[in-house]
């Protein structure tokens, strides 16, 4: 099989892969075309259909595996392949395990990982309060190690939202050892749940889309909820500290524009929308240079990133 990560501009695919989305749009001069965007478990690639008349263009739709006859080439530094001929897939010629992106890190050693940095909360409140969600709830932490952390962006793969997360708090805990001032225990567990709104904000794999409530209300709010009702249920859990760590939650998106209910006011709400960030961007750009195959210089305009970026000589 021709994965999608090993693509290089000049190839033909003759595969099997899962149509993630599917739209009809306009060329400049009124010509109706297809725009696809096929995956597999390494990734996903940009896919034209130009002339949605010819006798080999089957009928499909979003979410079907579909078989691909196309050429691989480059559009702004990134692979796109231009389908002559696609149809869907019999179930005999793929396996669903293949079409799935997985996090290459080890999900039960990060989980692991995870969990010892729970143990070593010395606040008995935000230790049970972890303990609750990640140890406690069986059907949470399968659904927490098998989600993505976004749609497309960043992390947007089985046990993304882990690999970010963990990320995210070893990113805290380096802060805290930095700063002192930071209250270590308040930081961890807001790092440890800044995101858990994901889980509801976007389905499972194979869809991996917004929900209505992901539309409605976002994993930011969301989130806050759930750790919310979880305190209310636990007898004697300090006021206060149940007001700072969701304010964290609800500020780490840092800016008022960027989708936070409210801005950092709080030395650990500000270290949390530092490390959130910093990951989330390492990873956006590891993602598009990795996607760019052998590209050599420049490989184009990036807009989450804002730039046009490329990868490091030598």
């Amino acid at each position: 099989m021709k994965y999608i990560a090993n693509l290089r501009e000049g190839m033909h695919v003759s595969e099997v892969y899962l149509c993630k989305t599917k739209q009809i749009a306009l060329t400049k001069t009124g010509k109706e075309y297809g725009s696809l965007l096929l995956q597999d478990k390494t990734g996903t690639v940009d896919a034209k259909i130009w002339d949605l008349g010819s006798p080999g263009i089957g009928n499909f739709e979003t979410l079907d595996y579909v078989y691909v006859d196309a050429d691989v080439t480059v559009f702004q530094g990134t692979n796109q392949l231009n389908v002559k001929r696609i149809r869907v897939a019999e179930d005999v010629e793929y396996i669903p395990e293949d079409y799935l992106p997985v996090s290459s890190k080890n999900i039960d050693e990060m989980y692991q990982t995870l969990e010892s940095y729970i143990a070593s909360l010395k606040n008995r409140y935000l230790q049970d309060l972890a303990r609750s969600f990640f140890v406690e709830d069986q059907k949470f932490a399968k659904g927490f190690k098998s989600h993505s952390a976004a749609k497309s962006v960043h992390h947007g793969f089985v046990g993304g939202l882990l690999e970010h997360t963990l990320s995210v708090v070893q990113l805290c805990d380096f802060f805290a050892k930095q700063y002192p001032a930071l209250n270590r225990d308040l930081l961890l567990t807001a790092a440890m749940f800044h995101d858990i709104g994901k889980t509801k904000e976007l389905s499972a794999f194979p869809e991996n889309d917004y929900t209505d409530a992901g539309q409605l209300l976002g994993h930011i709010v969301i989130g806050s909820q759930m750790v919310m009702a979880k305190i209310e249920t636990m007898p004697g859990f300090p006021q206060k500290l149940a007001a700072e760590l969701i304010h964290c939650i609800l500020a780490h998106h840092g800016e008022l524009e960027y989708g936070s209910p409210k801005k950092p006011a709080l030395l650990e709400a500000l270290a949390l929308n530092f490390a959130d960030n910093t990951d989330a961007k390492m990873e956006t750009m590891l993602e598009a240079l990795n996607g760019a195959g052998d590209t050599k210089g420049w490989i184009g305009f990036n807009r989450f990133l804002d730039s046009n970026i490329r990868k490091t000589e030598g």
